[in-house]
């Protein structure tokens, strides 16, 4: 290695791509392209920076399986930042498994941690657990085998793994951890990432509708009461839940609507018409909506039986939990219709709409249709066109969103 190429990699490594741009800025050979596109993406410059790393891999020879297998990993990362998170896992599977037979260690863990950066995206809670859990970590409080950035990003999967769980202790203790070897890396971006990433545990997460009254709670708050003897009905995973039980009713939107609606109410019953209003969108309660609502109360009540009874009174239905001692509702910290899409841009980065359709669940086309409308209502912006099209907004500000990203509840 030369000198030019040496320094540019430690100012890399450092965090400062500007110097590492000018040892190697007017070079073309594999290296110095594979420096450059890394010195891009630390810039931001995303797709001039994936196009330089993949040149980078063509322009290494076929005895220099390690320094490709660095550029795939490299390039992986680019994806993830810029959330192609459809981008295939094979290639970075075999990367991962080329360095390891090299023993290149640490960049061997990277490429697990980008795979589990990406299964945390898409909500894929245990699947990203596995992929860390393959890691030894002898030490609980760290990774001393590997460098301070590669120990702070393990830290910072693991955070995120807690904060989607609701278990706000163990993301603390994470976040400190993260905190401790970002500083001791020495890299600015890092230490901001880091604690951009614990301002999330001191911001509100939901709001707390109860007797008519609403409050907002923090992350920690949000825990204790999804453990206390509270049934909960959560808006912002739609289901229904005390300590023990969890019922989905995500794809039974009626359903919910009837439920959240007798919770606001509860100790109270709802009337009727006020309940064919809410779930049927009707001006006018005629007796074929009072059938329908009958009929869905009888399958709000059999969906329900493990935590409610759902009461007939002379002017309409009442909630009556079983075991537990009040009905509450834990619903999203701001009114939104989708606010789930603006839950994974809220994170700053430029995400595609296939990208949120895998984040979400949810069905390109819907996700589409949402963007669209936010945009019109100029809550997200975008750029680029065609495929390349991209939507971003800042974050919001005051409010974690957490609980609007896909994860299953604590007990499900």
């Amino acid at each position: 290695m030369d000198s030019l190429i040496a320094a540019a990699a430690h100012a890399l490594a450092a965090g400062d791509p500007l110097r590492a741009l000018n040892c190697v800025a007017l070079r073309n050979d594999a290296p110095a392209l594979a420096l450059r596109g890394i010195a891009m993406a630390q810039l931001g410059d995303l797709v001039r920076a994936r196009a330089l790393v993949r040149s980078a891999a063509r322009a290494f020879g076929p005895r220099e399986a390690v320094a490709r297998a660095r550029c795939i990993v490299a390039e992986a990362e680019i994806a993830l930042a810029s959330r192609d998170l459809g981008w295939p896992a094979k290639p970075l599977d075999a990367a991962r498994a080329t360095l390891d037979a090299h023993g290149d260690y640490a960049n061997a863990a990277h490429a697990r941690y980008l795979e589990a950066r990406r299964l945390l995206l898409t909500g894929r809670l245990d699947d990203a657990e596995r992929v860390l859990s393959v890691l030894c970590v002898p030490d609980p409080g760290g990774i001393p085998s590997l460098p301070p950035a590669a120990r702070a990003a393990h830290e910072l999967v693991v955070a995120g793994l807690a904060m989607r769980r609701l278990q706000t202790q163990a993301a603390r203790m994470a976040l400190a951890r993260a905190t401790q070897a970002a500083r001791d890396a020495g890299i600015p971006a890092l230490v901001a990432e880091v604690e951009c990433a614990a301002r999330v545990l001191d911001t509100p997460a939901a709001r707390l509708v109860v007797r008519g009254e609403q409050r907002l709670l923090m992350p920690d708050e949000v825990e204790a009461l999804l453990k206390s003897d509270a049934l909960v009905i959560d808006a912002c995973r739609h289901a229904v839940r005390d300590p023990h039980t969890v019922v989905s009713l995500a794809r039974r939107p009626v359903l919910f609507i009837l439920a959240r609606a007798l919770a606001e109410a509860w100790p109270d019953d709802v009337p009727r018409d006020a309940l064919v209003a809410r779930a049927f969108r009707a001006k006018r309660a005629d007796e074929s909506y009072r059938a329908r609502l009958r009929v869905e109360m009888g399958r709000l009540r059999a969906a329900l039986r493990a935590l409610a009874d759902i009461t007939a009174t002379p002017r309409g239905f009442a909630l009556v939990p079983r075991d537990a001692r009040e009905a509450v509702v834990l619903a999203q910290p701001f009114d939104e219709q989708h606010a789930a899409v603006l839950a994974c841009l809220a994170d700053g980065e430029a995400w595609s709409s296939s990208a949120l359709a895998l984040a979400l669940g949810a069905s390109q086309r819907t996700v589409q249709r949402a963007l669209e409308t936010l945009a019109a209502a100029g809550k997200v912006q975008w750029f680029g066109h065609g495929r390349a099209r991209r939507w971003t907004t800042p974050p919001m500000p005051g409010f974690t969103t957490v609980l609007l990203l896909p994860a299953p509840l604590p007990g499900e």
